[in-house]
């Protein structure tokens, strides 16, 4: 398989004053995997929520297959 699953450019989601996820670029090739690490309140679960829909983001691209 060749090609791009997720495409994820210069995400941003703010609440308020707070960006809980600031300038996030992330490109997954079908077939393979990535991890999210970090501290609490590092904005991992923000970011999953804008890429799955849950949450809407405040600026930047997210593609999943192409669309």
């Amino acid at each position: 398989m060749s090609g791009v699953a997720i495409n994820v450019t210069n995400l941003v989601k703010a609440f308020d004053g707070l960006r809980a996820v600031d300038g996030v670029s992330l490109t997954v090739p079908i077939g393979e995997r990535r991890v999210l690490i970090g501290p609490n309140g590092a904005g991992k679960t923000t970011l999953f929520h804008c890429i799955t829909g849950t949450l809407r983001a405040t600026t930047g691209q997210i593609s999943l297959l192409g669309r």
